[in-house]
């Protein structure tokens, strides 16, 4: 359970760096209009910080935790931060006004959208072990 709150706490600071970075960035850069910059901040702290506070939750009610939990944890790490890494990018880009070309973008998306299918598997897979244990304690 220290692990899940640890990581809620990690999420939260990424989350607020985003917001801070976001702010900053296209203020320095004089840039109004919504960027994929915009999305980091709450990309990290719902499916960050608010998912792990809930995943603790869930483990002292129900002690979900088994074997494979810690690669779900991987795969769910890696989506959720490959998603916001793109956001990143594709967000400095546009404030910018970096013209990239259509191979380039498509990487970007490509990448994003591997990050989010990473991200819609694993929570899939974390929902069944909770729910194998809920159905384990009859509650």
């Amino acid at each position: 359970m220290k692990r899940y709150m640890n990581t809620a706490l990690l999420y939260a600071v990424l989350a607020l760096v985003g917001g801070v970075f976001y702010r900053e960035f296209t203020k320095f850069n004089g840039f109004t209009a919504k960027t994929a910059l915009g999305v980091v901040h709450t990309h990290y702290f719902l499916l960050g910080m608010v998912f792990f506070l809930l995943l603790l939750l869930l483990e002292k009610s129900f002690s979900f935790t088994g074997a494979r939990t810690g690669w779900i944890l991987a795969a769910y790490h890696i989506g959720l931060n490959l998603t916001a890494a793109m956001l990143v990018v594709r967000g400095i880009t546009h404030v910018l006004g970096t013209a990239l070309s259509t191979s380039v973008s498509a990487a970007i998306s490509g990448i994003a959208g591997i990050g989010h299918i990473l991200l819609g598997v694993s929570l899939v897979l974390l929902l069944m072990q909770v729910r194998r244990s809920v159905t384990a304690a009859k509650v």
